[in-house]
């Protein structure tokens, strides 16, 4: 991966904080750390003036992929911006693609599932939690979404044990 230029990353990071609860991201510098990870990918959308207005956060291993974040700067959602991003990132690679959604339980996270579903995503049923992602930060449940397809349970469980053990550097639960 190319060195990103440091105002790049953090345009990203303020969209970071703009866009997730501070239990889904990891601070400045832990999410700058990810940069030098030969596993992780970070794709940008810059508008005409060279400022990030979207980005995606992802990750490449043996058998899959999985996109960590993806986020539109608030004042311009709804444009495309992020479709394309995600098709960009599914273009890139022949490898099922994995993501992490908070339960439906409002409508604006209803309709965030609704958008990746629009996409070919799928919701999987097999209990998962998001480890902390900073410290002192309890276990965090989310549902696991895949493209192209429903993930088997041994390919969840192997696929929950690598998030757990690169993304996330824990045993697994």
């Amino acid at each position: 991966m190319s060195k990103i230029q440091s105002h790049v990353f953090e345009q990203v990071y303020s969209i970071m904080e703009e866009s997730f609860p501070l239990i889904e991201y990891r601070s400045f510098e832990g999410q700058q750390a990810l940069l030098t990870n030969a596993s992780y990918r970070l794709l940008t959308k810059e508008n005409d003036l060279g400022e990030v207005i979207a980005f995606l956060g992802g990750w490449e291993f043996d058998e899959f992929c999985f996109v960590e974040h993806i986020a539109v700067k608030p004042s311009i959602r709804g444009g495309g911006q992020g479709k394309q991003l995600m098709m960009d990132f599914i273009a890139q690679t022949n490898k099922p693609v994995v993501l992490e959604v908070e339960p439906p339980d409002e409508e604006i996270k209803q309709r965030r599932i609704g958008f990746y579903e629009r996409l070919g995503f799928h919701v999987n049923s097999y209990p998962y939690v998001q480890p902390p992602l900073r410290e002192g930060q309890p276990d965090f449940p989310l549902l696991l979404l895949s493209y192209p397809s429903l993930l088997t349970e041994e390919q969840f469980q192997s696929y929950r044990d690598t998030l757990y053990a690169e993304v996330y550097q824990v045993i697994s639960k």
